[in-house]
């Protein structure tokens, strides 16, 4: 390991002493065709220099003191209020919600989350420890991914643009920072590791956002849209929602970050049509284990047990077939009759995780060669990948049923 991730670790080496607290998230079903693949488009932002340990031997003050004005504290009036769970934690009272935000270019665009905006009247920010306000204008938001871009006009010398970097190279263990306004607290530094990569979550619309990074630096109700930054001073996610314990709604050290990859992507349609379009399968899927092979007497070792289908959706135009009778697996219910997914152009299918992913790198009207096991007998379909409806939930779709509905035992999916 090279001096400065080394002087980093060493900041941390006290934090990680307290402890380890392991989450076993279950998951049955969850829905597939979320972020869609776009055309990449070039987003020009100032890249600010490296950090360096030779300026001084803490790395994480370092972080803080070229970052740190770079991050604002949104404030949205006439939001509507978080909910709980697994928990969006837009800090919200009386109509108005707080949270967190960063610069990601000298035209004051700044990147945060749709749920701290969602539904406001009249937005506001202030950057890093000043007091002054800026109106903020919503250029547009998804509330798929969670993620929304404001503009702000302020004077170019107060804008401090975080440079962002590729959540794709990160590793479990790697130092992390997230620098928000947790409780109304702006300007709050905290540190942690990457505890796990490629976790999924809820967003507000019912739809699954992949690819997700857990951490355990600590984040709070506040800090929703602020960055989660590597060691080079790079944003790699927006903290965007935290797992509690019990009945408290705060920090628990299970923390979840939309990856920088995700961002980019959403931003660069947001500034170039003011929108975002997803690809759409159109099923929600369970991942099998030997439990449920067993107790459905499957023919297969692997795959994805369709649970359900969009009506008039992609899948269902297809052919593809769902689940019809419930059945007890251990103290949980799945729906057998359905195809159990083997496939997907050509390519092996384990998880449900793996079909999220092959619809992310997929654009709407992309056709898709999907491989089903139907009772023992092999299966193809070409399917025509859609526009995904904007909510998971209300349409008739059956494409993110309450996660409580179908939740089955730890590793039972995912």
């Amino acid at each position: 390991m090279n001096s400065r991730g080394s002087s980093f670790r060493s900041v941390f080496l006290s934090a990680f002493l307290g402890g380890l607290l392991v989450a076993t998230l279950g998951f049955a079903a969850v829905s597939a065709g979320w972020v869609g693949k776009t055309e990449r488009t070039t987003t020009t932002v100032a890249t600010a220099a490296p950090v360096s340990n030779d300026a001084d031997p803490n790395l994480v003050n370092q972080i803080y003191e070229r970052d740190g004005a770079g991050v604002g504290f949104i404030t949205a009036s006439g939001a509507p209020a978080g909910s709980s769970g697994t928990d969006p934690f837009g800090q919200s009272e009386g109509g108005t919600a707080t949270g967190s935000g960063f610069l990601i270019d000298k035209d004051g665009h700044i990147v945060t989350n749709n749920h701290v905006v969602e539904g406001a009247r009249e937005l506001t920010v202030k950057l890093g420890d000043s007091e002054t306000s800026y109106s903020a204008e919503l250029v547009g938001s998804d509330a798929s991914t969670d993620l929304a871009l404001l503009k702000i006009d302020a004077p170019g010398d107060q804008l401090r643009p975080l440079e962002i970097g590729d959540s794709d190279k990160l590793e479990v263990g790697d130092p992390v920072v997230a620098i928000g306004n947790p409780f109304g607290l702006n300007s709050t530094v905290t540190t942690g590791i990457v505890s796990a990569l490629q976790r999924e979550i809820q967003s507000t619309n019912g739809y699954s956002i992949s690819e997700v990074i857990q951490t355990d630096a600590a984040i709070n109700p506040g800090n929703s849209g602020g960055p989660l930054i590597n060691t080079e001073g790079q944003v790699v996610g927006v903290n965007s929602q935290i797992a509690t314990g019990g009945s408290g709604g705060g920090n628990v050290g299970i923390g979840f970050a939309v990856p920088s990859s995700t961002v980019k992507d959403v931003v660069s349609q947001i500034r170039d049509s003011g929108k975002v379009e997803h690809a759409y399968l159109g099923v929600s899927g369970a991942t099998l284990n030997p439990e449920i092979i067993d107790a459905l007497n499957l023919e297969v070792e692997r795959g994805v047990l369709v649970q359900d289908l969009t009506s008039g959706g992609p899948a269902d135009d297809a052919g593809v077939k769902g689940g019809d009778t419930p059945v007890t697996v251990g103290s949980q219910q799945v729906l057998s009759g359905g195809d159990v997914i083997t496939a997907i152009n050509g390519d092996e299918i384990s998880t449900m995780e793996e079909v999220v992913g092959v619809i992310n790198e997929a654009e709407v009207g992309d056709t898709v060669d999907v491989s089903v096991d139907r009772d023992g007998e092999s299966r193809d379909f070409q399917v025509e990948l859609g526009l995904r409806p904007d909510n998971a939930s209300g349409n008739g779709s059956g494409q993110a049923p309450p996660q409580d509905s179908q939740q089955l035992p730890p590793g039972f999916g995912q």
